[in-house]
């Protein structure tokens, strides 16, 4: 049965007015409490007037380790999706692709986020950083990446960029965390290969020479 259809004693002129029990939905966010019925103008206000986009692909443009890009992407594409396979920035790790294991953490405003959680179009007008804007060269690594390599804290490596970013964000807040701050810090990532020690060592290494 089609969620709009009316049902047998449903009053059909809320039908008539554009209200809908979809329309309800939208309008009213999850455990909101809500009592009653919204009225059209309500229901509309509280979804907002912003255009629907999509499925066709849109443009976007996206403030990536300090260079504006442009692409077209449809709505669905997350902002992993976008850096990995529009734009061939691929550090970000595609794992679980369900915002649990970290691989595909990057920096957006200078927060830890989940790229494989944020859709491409949500990321414009912010300022994205991925590993790739720490450095590309053995000869001129940053502290973090140069902390990383003495205490052994990567194995198979698909974790250990997502890691990277973490503790950037960590040691940009916090200069001089203690053991717990980066426990704490870096317990959104997963390390399948459980090099946790080398891990909290190289964050706390890099805080000494960042």
């Amino acid at each position: 049965m089609s969620l709009d259809k009316p049902t047998e004693g449903h009053d059909a002129t809320e039908e008539k007015k554009g209200f809908s029990r979809r329309t309800f939905l939208h309008g009213v966010g999850a455990g909101a409490g809500a009592v009653g019925v919204l009225t059209s103008e309500e229901a509309q206000a509280a979804a907002g007037d912003m255009a629907p986009v999509g499925p066709d692909p849109v443009k976007i443009s996206l403030q990536i380790n300090g260079k504006s890009t442009e692409l077209s992407v449809e709505p669905r594409v997350t902002l992993l999706d976008a850096l990995r396979n529009r734009l061939d920035i691929t550090g970000a790790k595609k794992v679980c692709d369900r915002g649990t294991c970290g691989a595909c953490t990057v920096l957006v405003d200078g927060e830890a986020i989940y790229s494989c959680s944020m859709l491409a179009l949500e990321a414009q007008g912010h300022r994205i950083e991925t590993i790739e804007s720490l450095s590309t060269s053995d000869d001129d690594m940053h502290p973090i990446q140069a902390a990383f390599v003495k205490h052994d804290a990567q194995q198979c490596g698909f974790c250990t960029p997502g890691f990277v970013m973490a503790t950037k964000a960590l040691l940009d807040k916090n200069p001089n965390p203690s053991m717990a701050d980066v426990e704490q810090g870096l317990s959104g990532n997963i390390c399948r290969c459980g090099t946790y020690v080398g891990l909290r060592k190289a964050a706390l290494e890099a805080a000494k020479g960042a």
